[in-house]
């Protein structure tokens, strides 16, 4: 199993946040996925709060994967897994939010995952990367700008 931990922290509140990890419509707006593929989702709320179930499509240049949400405490944890991840198995993942003494937002993405022994040390860096990236522009989206931790 590979593993990364990527943190970052916004000065929004742990609401601001978790409404837009909620929001499977929001996420190209801040994160580098490029597009929510709605009709290869499934379970997909009107209102913008997917819950534990929900099977979102996210298309990123030519790659689409599928993710389903596994677990959901309100402003602490959302939880996920991949249900069709090309070149990972296995794949789990969680969000945990923390409230900073500030009132702002610590935000942990963290996930383990398996890959082919040939893609192990290029898919490790990549993805440490990606994520790293992901949680910094939900930090930014969520409440200008990020504070290093």
């Amino acid at each position: 199993m590979q593993s990364y931990d990527v943190t970052a922290e916004s000065t929004a509140p742990p609401a601001a946040v978790w409404a837009l990890l909620l929001d499977a419509r929001s996420w190209p707006v801040w994160s580098r996925v490029g597009s929510l593929e709605v009709a290869a989702s499934q379970g997909l709320s009107a209102d913008g709060r997917d819950g534990v179930g929900a099977v979102r499509a996210f298309r990123t240049g030519k790659t689409v994967t599928k993710e389903r949400i596994t677990a959901l405490d309100p402003e602490r944890r959302f939880a996920y897994e991949g249900v069709d991840v090309p070149v990972m198995v296995d794949y789990q993942a969680s969000v945990d939010l923390c409230e900073t003494p500030g009132g702002g937002t610590r935000i942990r993405w963290h996930g383990t995952y398996r890959v082919g022994k040939g893609n192990a040390w290029i898919f490790r860096w990549y993805l440490r990367r990606f994520m790293r990236d992901m949680a910094t522009g939900l930090a930014e989206h969520a409440g200008g700008p990020v504070r290093r931790p």
